[in-house]
């Protein structure tokens, strides 16, 4: 699977973890963020980078880390079609793709283990939309995304 990743100064301390742990797992990781202290990227441009990566379909989902995970969460969310979810558990990991189809996950570099990033990484990714919701459901979160689809095109224009 290809991944957008990213990662501020405050992430750059999970960086290496996250990519090891990605390359690991066999998946394509497409890097846009910082790499190192010499070699920053504010996090307002990780987000947008990896938010255009997964809304233009070259990847699948998205990776995002800063210090709190919340700025650049924002960040990642002003662009058209990212549906990017700040994540501290493993239940919201799950139930960001469950019930909002999250298509990027943002993490706090400064709050959570490289442990814990990756397993609610590895949750994210493995969980399908709609995993487990009755069918009813389905449809009506799918109706309601539509419509803000709509709302989106109104007023940002497509």
């Amino acid at each position: 699977m290809k991944i957008a990743f990213g990662v501020d100064p405050g992430g750059l301390d999970l960086r290496e973890s996250i990519l090891a742990h990605l390359k690991e797992a066999g998946h394509e990781v497409v890097e846009v963020g910082s790499t190192d202290s010499e070699n920053i990227v504010p996090y307002m441009f990780v987000g947008r980078n990896v938010a255009e990566k997964v809304t233009s379909g070259e990847c699948k989902f998205g990776v995002v880390v800063c210090g709190t995970g919340v700025g650049i969460s924002i960040a990642a969310n002003k662009n058209k079609g990212a549906r990017c979810a700040f994540v501290d558990n493993i239940w919201v990991a799950k139930d960001s793709r469950v019930v909002n189809n999250a298509n990027i996950i943002a993490l706090g570099g400064t709050t959570t283990s490289a442990r814990l990033a990756n397993e609610y990484i590895d949750t994210f990714i493995s969980t399908e939309w709609g995993e487990g919701l009755p069918q009813f459901r389905v449809d009506r979160i799918k109706s309601g995304a539509e419509n803000f689809a709509k709302y989106e095109d109104e007023q940002f224009g497509k």
